[in-house]
């Protein structure tokens, strides 16, 4: 039992919210790129992004894995983005460093899910038992590139009105 949660039950909570912070992350993400900002969606991408990597702690293990580490990276990022918005209100260098840690956040996330779908998912599997094979690698490499070029956009484009930093 997790949280009252059966192992199960927890895993299916922990997946859900790793969905709806990507899904709510994309969203901003594309809003990032075309200079918008939308407090409801960045909100729940923060909160389900957060939720994601703090339930990944709460999973029984005996030692540290790389899992772990990502997910010390991700709330690292979050926090940051958190403080440049809601505290800096994105004045200044806090409007970049807003933008470098949600990409970064979301962007881990987007990688673990495809860490698992290669795990979880028979054809992807197959391709890529070990996830050291060519297909696991081009996929990340992409995932990665895409990631970095919007990332670079979103620096570029994002300055919302009615925040510092202009």
């Amino acid at each position: 039992m997790i949280l009252g949660l059966s192992l199960s039950a927890f895993t299916t909570l922990h997946v859900a919210l790793s969905l709806v912070g990507i899904a709510a992350g994309l969203l901003v993400l594309a809003d990032l790129v075309a200079g918008r900002f939308r407090a409801g969606w960045t909100l729940l991408f923060l909160a389900a992004t957060d939720a994601t990597s703090i339930t990944g702690f709460l999973f029984p293990f005996d030692v540290f894995l790389p899992s772990h580490w990502v997910g010390v990276v991700s709330l690292l990022a979050l926090t940051a983005a958190i403080v440049a918005l809601y505290i800096k209100a994105l004045s200044g260098p806090w409007r970049a460093v807003y933008v470098v840690t949600a990409v970064l956040a979301l962007y881990l996330n987007v990688f673990v899910g495809v860490v698992q779908a290669f795990q979880k998912i028979g054809p992807l599997r197959a391709l890529a038992p070990t996830q050291s094979e060519p297909p696991f690698a081009i996929a990340q490499g992409l995932v990665l590139v895409l990631f970095v070029a919007l990332g670079f956009l979103a620096v570029r484009r994002f300055r919302p009105p009615g925040f510092g930093g202009r």
